[in-house]
């Protein structure tokens, strides 16, 4: 099959919607800080953002499931390119509704726009790994869908940088300054709305239909699958969610919300280097001597992407982080590094180990103070990133033509992401403080230590 200037040009612009999500994702560790102190929130009302954004994913997913499993699978009946432009639309509406919101100045407001968003994203993301899987020869799919969701990391780099810069940065007091920036997304995804609206692709034939069995009741052991997801999603998001106002205390670093921001992308660009590691690592490259260089330069590589995005400012040109600032980080780089060789290459042993590192990190943090504690938090999303795939994987590996059934079924399970920053916000409110709050994602990781030792076996 060859590779058409048209599915060379869909394919340019969907890896577009790939970053865009993650832009937008990342954006909310933004949000949280700042609307909590424009709106004089506690912690747990400050979480409702990840409560309405994840929350979405669940109950569209869960519609869509149930749909689905009555009547057939309504994006592949209608076309994944009228799904795409449906999650566009709803997505621009979402942020086009930031602009009233900040307008009453109403956080309920900023909490519906927030779930519409959301809510076309997951559309997206049901209709776009289809598309990139069918642009191009079927034996170069994995390369693509790899590409796509690299560039989905490479938001979350970027994002603290550009959103941070524009939303602190501007000249507007409190939630009028999210106003402009949002507006600005709006108008893009309603661009990108137009463009595949006229983007010729390829004809695709409807999948099977989703079989009406229950997977919880014919593979039990599925559960604890689902209950992994769940934990991950929920817990590295928890931790994503409160890292700006972590670093924040006195007695980590400190820091102001603009000073603390920039720090966001070593924490969800710690995915990125661990996830191009992780694919080669995985991959099936026979010499372990080549496999071991290629992840070496995929750390070294990313390492120096996030330095440079996080380390000055792009508008003004004022270096804000020098290289040797960053030692503790490198130290973590080259400690995931040796992870992969552990898990010797095999996924419930990776997760294993990786949760055992995590574990370690939070309570490294919760112990110490000033850049110990600062670089052993940011640490964590080396870790984290590998978990998604691993656990995926493991889950759906003995269910065969129930495949289709619990793979919705994971992807429900996003909604721990909506669910345990609230309870880590209580947490801090009512109980520990900010800090010691991180016991709650601290819980969820021993979960997975057990899931990747032996959970996902039986």
């Amino acid at each position: 099959m060859t590779v058409s200037s048209n599915q060379r040009s869909a394919f340019a612009v969907i890896t577009a919607l790939f970053f865009m999500w993650g832009f937008i994702t990342c954006l909310n560790d933004i949000l949280i800080p700042h609307l909590k102190k424009a709106f004089d929130l506690q912690y747990w009302q400050a979480m409702l953002v990840q409560f309405a954004f994840f929350g979405a994913y669940f109950v569209v997913s869960l519609l869509y499931y149930i749909y689905s499993f009555a009547s057939g699978d309504p994006i592949a009946r209608a076309g994944y390119q009228k799904g795409l432009v449906a999650g566009l639309v709803l997505s621009g509406i979402g942020c086009a509704l930031f602009f009233p919101a900040a307008g009453v100045h109403s956080y309920a407001l900023f909490l519906l726009a927030l779930f519409v968003l959301a809510s076309g994203i997951t559309i997206i993301q049901i209709a776009a790994n289809p598309y990139v899987a069918i642009l191009g020869p079927s034996e170069t799919a994995s390369g693509r869908l790899n590409l796509a969701q690299g560039l989905n990391s490479l938001g979350y780099v970027i994002a603290p940088v550009i959103g941070g810069a524009v939303i602190f940065g501007s000249t507007l007091q409190g939630a009028e300054s999210v106003k402009m920036p949002y507006v600005a997304l709006a108008g893009a995804f309603f661009v990108l709305a137009l463009i595949f609206s006229f983007i010729r692709l390829p004809k695709v034939n409807a999948g099977e239909q989703m079989v009406r069995e229950n997977v919880l009741v014919k593979y039990p052991g599925f559960a604890f699958g689902m209950l992994a997801i769940f934990c991950y999603v929920g817990a590295e998001v928890a931790v994503g969610s409160v890292l700006v106002n972590y670093l924040g205390l006195k007695e980590v670093m400190g820091y102001d919300h603009e000073t603390a921001n920039k720090f966001l992308s070593f924490y969800w660009g710690g995915l990125m280097i661990g996830r191009f590691m992780g694919a080669i690592s995985l991959g099936n490259m026979k010499s372990n001597t080549n496999k071991a260089l290629l992840m070496a330069v995929a750390a070294v590589a990313g390492t120096l992407v996030i330095f440079a995005a996080s380390s000055r400012d792009w508008f003004t040109g004022v270096q804000k982080l020098q290289f040797s600032e960053i030692t503790l980080f490198l130290i973590m780089v080259a400690l995931s590094y040796g992870a992969f060789f552990l898990g010797r290459s095999k996924p419930g042993r990776m997760v294993g180990i990786f949760s055992l590192v995590i574990i370690g990190l939070l309570l490294l943090t919760m112990g110490s103070h000033g850049d110990t504690a600062m670089w052993t938090i940011i640490g964590i999303g080396l870790f984290n990133s590998v978990m998604w795939s691993n656990i995926f994987t493991l889950s759906i590996e003995k269910l065969g033509k129930d495949t289709s059934q619990g793979s919705s079924l994971l992807v429900m399970m996003i909604v721990g992401g909506a669910l345990l920053p609230p309870l880590q916000g209580l947490v801090a409110d009512y109980v520990t403080g900010l800090k010691f709050s991180l016991v709650v994602p601290l819980v969820a990781y021993f979960y997975l230590v057990w899931y990747g030792f032996r959970g996902w076996k039986v």
